[in-house]
């Protein structure tokens, strides 16, 4: 942890080192706040420097915790105030998660309310980042849903395609020359039938579209899978175990052609190189050299923020 500068010129040593001497010759406090552990949810791992420590406010009085829940409370940092959850634990870190609910702080038994608002004080940067993000989050998973009607439209490998009710055959057809999907349905289908008919092909064309593109790169990686199976994961776009089964979420059906590739790539790599190591990257780069700019894309899309079907 970077040392904190006080006014005037001499140097404050920082929350691990302070508690480091406080609790010198107490064996499990020595090894538990030898760094913070920040948790992520959904974000990457990847921690900020550490930012100037804005003064602590009075402690406030604790808000009564729900029945078995953990402690609610508010901290006052500057201008800005900071609601979190604190629990209490055996374990050897003050952890930080963040996620829909707001922060959560989870601290050994041992470490003071003092401490753990330190601590907090000292990462605020970083938790008022990920609240925002959050915040973000869920303003965008508020957009309206697909309305299940005639002239609905929906993407499909990148681009928008508009759903028609009455289809020429009286069955499903898709055009892709007017990106038009007829389902054959009467006029007065139910929206929930509507639904089930346009996600039943996309599924059917996700399954057709991710084995042929499986068998390319199987090839060109020198590998072979044992099987593929759709998926509806909520936070996952693909996986793969050491025996070869591949599962990829269904809805990457939504996505350009070269994001389908480059999930594809990923996990076949893994049937070469089961880890995200170097030579794991290597190996994905020698089929699919703009993985880099695939990834960030799905890293910004989610499969919670994708139109909710």
């Amino acid at each position: 942890m970077p040392v904190q500068p006080r006014r005037g010129g001499a140097s404050q040593p920082s929350l691990i080192s302070r508690l480091a001497r406080k609790f010198a010759g107490r064996r499990a406090p020595e090894a538990a706040l030898d760094h913070l552990q920040l948790d992520l949810p959904l974000f990457g791992s990847s921690t900020p420097s550490t930012p100037p420590v804005m003064p602590l406010a009075p402690l406030p009085p604790e808000t009564p915790r729900t029945a078995g829940g953990p402690r609610t409370r508010t901290l006052q940092l500057g201008a800005r105030s900071l609601e979190y959850k604190l629990k209490r634990s055996a374990r050897r870190t003050i952890g930080f998660s963040i996620d829909g609910s707001g922060l959560s702080v989870t601290a050994p038994r041992w470490v003071t309310l003092t401490d753990v608002e330190t601590a907090i004080a000292e990462k605020q940067k970083w938790i008022f980042t990920k609240l925002a993000e959050w915040k973000n989050r869920v303003e965008q998973r508020a957009l309206p849903r697909i309305i299940w009607e005639d002239g609905a439209s929906l993407p499909f490998l990148g681009k928008p395609i508009l759903i028609r009710l009455e289809s020429n055959s009286g069955t499903l057809e898709f055009d892709a020359a007017s990106a038009t999907l007829a389902i054959g349905l009467p006029a007065h289908a139910e929206a929930e039938q509507i639904k089930d008919r346009v996600q039943g092909w996309l599924q059917t064309e996700a399954k057709r579209l991710f084995v042929e593109r499986l068998d390319l790169y199987a090839v060109r990686l020198e590998v072979n899978y044992s099987s593929c199976a759709l998926s509806s994961a909520a936070t996952r776009w693909g996986s793969c175990s050491s025996d070869g089964k591949i599962r990829l979420n269904w809805r990457l059906i939504h996505f350009p052609l070269p994001i389908i590739d480059y999930v594809v790539a990923h996990e076949l790599s893994h049937l070469r190189e089961m880890n995200h190591g170097p030579r794991f990257w290597e190996t994905v780069e020698t089929v699919f050299p703009e993985f880099r700019e695939a990834r960030q894309t799905l890293r910004q899309h989610p499969p919670e923020l994708l139109p909710i079907l």
